[in-house]
């Protein structure tokens, strides 16, 4: 039986622990954010959002999650 290795990844400056080869779209999708209302930063890069799919997580990773906010 294999074991899954945990791992701890900063998210938005909290310090989170989750699965080994996590796909960040998994992890959007379980914090319930809109990808619509958001811009993300990994590792200090600004992704295109069509790649997030294609991201497994890795110890030490640093995710900011930006929400769009409208006003006048």
């Amino acid at each position: 039986m294999k074991k899954i290795k945990k791992i701890k990844i900063k998210v938005n400056g909290k310090i989170t622990t989750i699965f080994d080869k996590l796909p960040l779209a998994k992890l959007i999708k379980d914090l319930k954010i809109p990808l619509t209302k958001v811009a993300i930063e990994f590792n200090k890069e600004i992704l295109d959002k069509k790649k997030i799919n294609k991201i497994k997580l890795k110890n030490k990773d640093v995710i900011e999650i930006v929400h769009f906010i409208g006003g006048g």
